[in-house]
């Protein structure tokens, strides 16, 4: 069985849907799947390579098709679709259901719910809210927190300041995403997404101070519910024996979920503004991203050659 579900019923919620039939609470039907299928091939006879886990969507195609086949084919047709067993059958345009396909989804047990978008909007929006749900995650200790619309992942050991210099950060206006437990989800093969458990979204905790509430404290727009993550900062005890980056040409990465991260360490010691330093690696961060990279534009104007190959 897979990993990760979503109840029916969230996405009937998110998608505003109609329950037209359901033989028990959408809140007990898993879905397992983000791939969703137009059943028209199926209707028409062909069943070799259905995948069951998948919700049905008929549109007006599927419809069309079927109130022009005879009764007997038609029934057969949709027996057999029921017979597998769909998670749900979704019907949009607000087309209704006929009486076989309330017959069979009686019969099989078999949800169908209608929409009143149209049939590739619906699809769309589906396959982005199960793509989002139903994505590999892992949790890491960390802070997580935008800058300047930056996804700014910090990871280091307990202790070393990383929820104050969030504390700080929100302080400058910047939004807080997730303190303490991290939750990474993997929604397409380049890109990261992070947000924070249910329990513990918008509070932190400040050593000395306890537990508080971030969105109570600073305003609901100090807060955000997830952020992708663009940069991994590391924050470490300075170590005179480590010699940390002083120019940025070099490009290391941190790997989440099988998905390359740009990051980089920052040595923590007294006296240093750990805020103003990482909204210096959010800016500087986007600025790669569009082309631009101040160690090379420094080279180049002393006549250097750049050797790292980037």
């Amino acid at each position: 069985m897979p990993a990760f579900s979503v109840p029916l019923s969230k996405l009937a919620s998110m998608l505003n849907l109609e329950t037209i039939y359901a033989p028990r609470e959408l809140t007990e039907i898993p879905i397992y799947t983000a791939d969703v299928n137009r059943p028209g091939i199926m209707l028409a006879g062909y069943y070799q390579y259905f995948d069951p886990s998948r919700i049905q969507i008929c549109g007006m195609v599927e419809i069309s098709y079927l109130q022009e086949l005879p009764e007997q084919t038609r029934r057969a047709h949709l027996e057999k679709l029921f017979s597998l067993k769909p998670p749900a059958v979704l019907i949009t345009r607000n087309l209704g259901a006929m009486p076989e396909i309330m017959e069979y989804a009686a019969q099989y047990e078999v949800p169908v719910l209608g929409s009143a978008e149209s049939t590739s909007t619906l699809m769309s929006a589906l396959i982005n809210i199960l793509n989002v749900e139903l994505a590999p995650r892992v949790t890491r200790h960390g802070v997580f927190i935008e800058v300047y619309g930056e996804g700014i992942l910090m990871l280091g050991d307990s202790g070393v300041g990383k929820s104050e210099t969030a504390v700080e950060l929100v302080k400058r206006g910047h939004r807080l995403v997730a303190d303490d437990a991290v939750e990474l989800r993997r929604t397409s093969s380049r890109t990261i997404v992070g947000t924070a458990p249910e329990n513990i979204r918008h509070f932190i905790e400040l050593r000395g101070i306890g537990i508080v509430n971030v969105a109570r404290i600073y305003g609901i727009g100090a807060v955000k519910v997830s952020e992708k993550v663009d940069l991994v900062v590391e924050l470490e005890p300075w170590d005179k024996s480590k010699n940390y980056s002083r120019t940025g040409l070099e490009s290391d990465t941190y790997d989440i979920l099988g998905v390359s991260i740009p990051s980089t360490v920052i040595p923590v010691m007294p006296g240093r503004n750990l805020a103003v330093i990482i909204e210096t690696a959010a800016i500087n961060n986007r600025q790669k991203k569009m082309g631009y990279n101040a160690a090379k534009e420094l080279l180049a104007r002393l006549g250097l050659e750049d050797d790292t190959g980037m």
